[in-house]
């Protein structure tokens, strides 16, 4: 088998048999796993009804979890990860395995292309280039989406997909997997058709939810420094590229808990005490003038007008 393709599902028949059928590709073995996390729209019993694919079923555990439930039977050389409501670009696997069995990567890259609801294109967002893999999925530069990606599977055997990082369990394999110094390459065509909607999914939360993918986005930052200074491995440039994420990270979390955005926003300045934003130039103009805690409760007060 050469490539897996892990596709957990919950609710997502409307978009399911279009990613499903993305992924058939010829001049590959391909295998698609299917994990049915629960469901209560048909999924289970439109899955039953398809040839060709594995599918497995769960109670309502999670993401987390049924993909490690998919990768515990998958037989392919490498692993693609999709999302049910996104789909694949067509050549995009085969595109991906030439250019990792090529260079013996164990991680091969590409950019992906923005849609709508709809399905009408947005916009590309093209590979950016970067001779540091960890710092760019750091925040140094734009990392892509980790399902542009084709991964060895013997690479990530022992990298699952974590629970305790929730909607968030993405940013943290793909930051473990750089933490272990992969050999990657990149091909400029973008691989992934990535949907932008409102429906129900784990990043579009808010309130108390949207607060805990907050926290666990820091903490992911909090785990991988932890490790980089255990090994002596905590440079400067890492700091840097931390401080990117870390700082529009502060303001979201002041939203609805001011004492920890400032907590977060001192942390950036005891990593890069020159650090400065290159973006939200307005709130940062603001930050200057007033200081983190009067800034925050300034545009508090304007978003209720």
């Amino acid at each position: 088998m050469d490539i897996s393709i892990i596709i957990p599902s919950y609710n997502r028949l409307w978009s399911l048999p279009k990613a499903i059928s993305s992924c058939y590709e010829p001049g590959l073995n391909i295998e698609i796993i299917v994990i049915d996390d629960g469901s209560t729209d048909g999924t289970w019993d439109w899955l039953a009804k398809q040839q060709n694919i594995v599918a497995l079923r769960q109670d309502n555990m999670g993401k987390d979890w049924a993909v490690n439930k998919g990768f515990a039977v998958a037989k392919g050389k490498y692993i693609r990860f999709l999302d049910s409501d996104d789909w694949l670009l067509p050549g995009s696997s085969l595109a991906l395995f030439t250019l990792a069995e090529n260079h013996q990567l164990d991680i091969a890259c590409a950019g992906y292309q923005l849609f709508n609801e709809q399905e009408q294109f947005i916009k590309e967002i093209s590979w950016t280039v970067c001779d540091d893999f960890l710092a760019q999925q750091l925040g140094e530069c734009d990392s892509s989406h980790y399902s542009a990606y084709l991964f060895k599977k013997e690479f990530i055997q022992a990298i699952p997909h974590r629970q305790e990082f929730g909607a968030l369990d993405d940013r943290q394999f793909v930051i473990e997997a750089a933490l272990n110094q992969p050999k990657t390459g990149f091909i400029q065509t973008p691989t992934l058709a990535h949907r932008v909607h409102q429906k129900q999914r784990l990043q579009n939360a808010d309130g108390l939810q949207a607060y805990a993918n907050h926290l666990a986005r820091l903490n992911i930052y909090k785990r991988c420094f932890e490790q980089l200074r255990a090994k002596g491995l905590l440079t400067q440039r890492y700091k840097n590229a931390a401080c990117n994420a870390l700082w529009h990270l502060a303001h979201w979390v002041a939203k609805t808990h001011l004492a920890d955005g400032q907590k977060i926003y001192n942390w950036v300045y005891e990593l890069n005490p020159g650090f400065t934003p290159t973006e939200n130039l307005s709130i940062a103009r603001l930050y200057k003038h007033f200081g983190f805690t009067t800034a925050e409760k300034l545009l508090k007060i304007r978003r209720l007008f």
